[in-house]
């Protein structure tokens, strides 16, 4: 393996006419929408834990979803004001 994959396709028109591009490692040009375009590796994902997405950095826990219900207080009233 060379170390270089070609993009079989271009991410703005979808068409396959790709050239490499005089910019450089990484550019190449589609000729069907005249774009130009640069891929590159960014690096490694951390793992996942338990098949969840990464702890928030804080220790916090997460939002509760928008759609959740208001948490119950330890008077047994709602989260609303009346």
């Amino acid at each position: 393996m060379s170390g270089r994959a070609a993009p079989f396709y271009c991410p703005y028109c979808g068409d396959e006419d790709l050239r490499p591009s005089e910019e450089g490692h990484g550019a190449w040009e589609c000729t069907a929408c005249s774009r130009a375009f640069r891929l590159s590796f960014l690096g490694l994902l951390a793992p996942r834990t338990h098949g969840r997405g990464p702890e928030p950095a804080t220790g916090a826990p997460a939002p509760a979803p928008a759609n959740a219900p208001a948490p119950v207080s330890a008077s047994g009233e709602g989260g609303t004001t009346p």
